[in-house]
């Protein structure tokens, strides 16, 4: 049974994993190259319990139970399980994952957080690809509980179940991906709604915050408790099939990256951080934003409990 946990990174996910962990009584020790990175972890970790309402006696048990290491070797030596969460750079990630494989034990499982990049890519050059797999946690990783399990035509199925296992005591939502695609499942299905955004945008069919009111206020506001093929179901296929029939012809296929969005990037509206992406954004309306989803998973988590 997986008992200790290495956490290789400790930003925006990596601090958010190791709570997770240590919240359900697991032992975590964290590494980050960056000093400034674990010193701020306690901090990062006891405002992001503070913000979703436990109280200070339950934050400060969990941080006695995650250990800050300067060195990669001293987080993994004893690990059960190392997740891996530095940035989505392959060949870091490649190069951060030999560190790891050469010092874990022989049983421990090497799992690589990275949300879209191929597992299999990932794991190719190891020699421990049987224990290798992808464990995409959903931002913030402390509140929203799904966990995508990538299996890679390597990975054991031993290996996958113990991680299923471990991250369902921890009280995460962990689903299979039986195959290793770019995007897995979630990124797939979210990043075909937003082709389909930029594209209606693009075309001169409304403007970006039309298209967010129409998501929010329609169907988005439903997909909570009832999943598109449940919806589907509900509806019924034949008259899903009859509305295929009438719209996909329509829908925007291209095979690469809209020129809008390219152009958007190339002009530096890079989004919220500068000022303007899609929308324009000041430093009071994103900040609103990212409250407001905040409360939001908070509150539905009381909801579909």
């Amino acid at each position: 049974m997986i008992a200790t946990v290495g956490v290789v990174g400790a930003g925006l996910m990596g601090h958010g994993i190791a709570l997770t962990f240590a919240r359900a009584g697991l032992t975590v020790r964290v590494h980050d190259p960056a000093p400034q990175a674990l010193q701020d972890l306690p901090d990062r970790v006891a405002a992001s319990m503070e913000a979703v309402g436990e109280a200070r006696a339950d934050i400060e048990t969990a941080l006695r139970r995650i250990a800050t290491c300067s060195a990669l070797a001293e987080a993994v030596a004893d690990a059960d399980l190392v997740i891996e969460a530095v940035p989505e750079k392959l060949d870091l990630k490649r190069s951060v994952f030999r560190d790891i494989e050469a010092a874990a034990s022989g049983s421990c499982i090497l799992a690589s957080n990275t949300s879209v990049l191929p597992i299999t890519e990932i794991a190719a050059g190891l020699t421990a690809r049987e224990r290798t797999l992808g464990t995409h946690w959903w931002n913030p990783p402390h509140i929203v509980p799904l966990v995508e399990v990538v299996r890679t035509e390597w990975t054991s199925r031993t290996a996958v179940d113990a991680t299923v296992d471990v991250l369902t005591r921890v009280g995460k939502r962990p689903v299979r991906v039986e195959k290793d695609v770019p995007g897995f499942i979630g990124n797939r299905l979210q990043h075909a709604l937003w082709r389909e955004a930029i594209a209606l945008v693009e075309n001169g069919i409304c403007d970006a915050e039309t298209v967010d009111t129409v998501v929010k206020e329609s169907f988005g506001r439903r997909l909570a408790v009832l999943g598109p093929l449940e919806n589907a179901d509900l509806v019924g296929t034949d008259l899903t099939l009859d509305i295929h029939n009438a719209v996909l012809s329509d829908l925007e296929t291209r095979p690469g990256p809209s020129p809008y969005l390219e152009d958007l990037v190339r002009s530096g509206r890079l989004g919220m951080a500068a000022g303007g992406g899609f929308r324009d954004w000041t430093p009071e309306t994103a900040r609103a934003v990212r409250e407001r989803l905040e409360a939001y998973l908070k509150k539905l988590e009381t909801i579909l409990e």
